[in-house]
């Protein structure tokens, strides 16, 4: 029994190879031989094999798979078009030809979507890749003059804005050495090298900008002076000179994006020593004005010289309504304008107060006389002299 057990165990898998290669590729099936009739104990040593099982078939395999030479040419022109697509995307395409640039772009998406698992598939993608590269590369090429021209004009008004500040008066040397960048820009795009001018384009401009916002701060920096703000923040305005010193240090060493962010940071500073300053100011004039004006109403003015005292209350006015929105340069400007006028009316209600009280000293002094003439008259006619 235990070599029939054996042989079995045979059969059963024999047959279970069969029914995988059944599975795996469609074969002619042939009726498996005939178990041989076991005799008392023994069995015949001539076994049938197993049925042959057939070599499964790769689908790459297929006659209409695409060959390597195709998937080849198909991976350069997809680079291509990648290539080309990049180029359209750093120069800004999209937004000098939006029509042009979706239209390509619809091409270049639809070849990724192609079946590429046939050689048809494949031919197709690569049609496709070609045709969205030649389109990239047309735009590429209408494009790259406007991008230029745009950024040109970009970094001009980037280097007017620096000289209209101060910088040539100041730093004259620090222009020269923005305009060196520029003016490398401009000959390596002639020289067809768009990439490595769009870098130097990009430095320029940031050179310029760095120089502006430095200036401006810098101005700042004198009208805290000018106006002996400085003390009412020194803290922000020491912090403001030396954030302001090192970026130009970093200017000079070449970071500048440091320099850039240094800048702009020493004149936010600034602008706050100048707020804070402007704010007291504003306050002080606001109070001088209240002082005057109350003056004026002492000596009724708002009656006496109403022409005169409602302009300038009108002014008083409109100065609370600025230091309310926080225009403090303005509102005292205002203050002080109201201030003046206020003083001049009150001197005229005191001074008409003055003649009027003269004009009635002076009739009441005629209103004497001619009593005393009336009564020396009396007597001269009652014949008293």
């Amino acid at each position: 029994m235990k070599n029939k057990d054996i042989i079995l165990f045979i059969l059963a898998l024999g047959t279970a190879f069969f029914i995988v290669s059944c599975k795996s590729a469609p074969a002619a099936v042939t009726s498996p031989a005939p178990s041989p009739a076991p005799d008392s104990g023994s069995v015949s040593s001539s076994v049938p094999p197993p049925a042959p099982v057939p070599a499964p078939v790769s689908p790459s395999a297929s006659p209409d798979g695409p060959d390597q030479a195709a998937l080849n040419s198909l991976a350069l022109a997809k680079a291509r078009a990648e290539s080309a697509r990049q180029k359209t995307v750093d120069f800004e395409s999209s937004s000098y030809l939006p029509d042009e640039w979706e239209t390509a772009e619809a091409g270049y998406v639809s070849a990724g979507e192609q079946a590429q698992d046939t050689l048809a598939g494949v031919k197709q993608a690569e049609a496709g890749y070609t045709a969205a590269a030649d389109s990239f590369e047309d735009i590429f090429s209408k494009t790259i003059p406007l991008y230029a021209q745009k950024r040109e004009d970009e970094v001009i008004a980037a280097r007017n804005g620096a000289i209209s500040a101060g910088i040539e008066g100041l730093y004259a040397e620090y222009l020269r050495a923005a305009d060196s960048v520029a003016l490398d820009a401009a000959d390596k795009y002639e020289a067809g090298d768009y990439y490595a001018a769009k870098a130097a384009a990009d430095l320029g401009f940031d050179r310029y900008r760095v120089l502006k916002i430095g200036i401006d701060a810098y101005n700042v920096r004198q009208e805290i002076l000018d106006r002996k703000f400085a003390d009412n923040d020194p803290d922000n305005f020491d912090q403001a000179d030396e954030t302001l010193i090192a970026a130009f240090d970093r200017f000079e060493a070449g970071n500048i994006e440091e320099a850039l962010e240094g800048a702009g940071e020493a004149q936010l500073l600034y602008n706050q020593v100048l707020k804070a300053g402007w704010t007291s100011y504003a306050a002080e004039r606001a109070a001088a004005a209240g002082k005057e004006r109350q003056n004026a109403l002492d000596v009724k003015a708002d009656i006496a010289v109403r022409n005169e005292f409602e302009p300038a209350d009108k002014l008083y006015t409109q100065a609370a309504a600025s230091l309310k929105a926080e225009k403090y340069e303005e509102s005292a400007g205002l203050y002080s304008q109201s201030e003046s006028r206020f003083i001049a009316s009150a001197q005229t209600a005191v001074e008409k107060r003055r003649i009027a009280a003269e004009a009635i000293r002076a009739a009441e002094e005629k209103m004497v006389e001619s009593e005393e003439t009336a009564r020396d008259a009396e007597l001269i006619l009652e014949g008293g002299v």
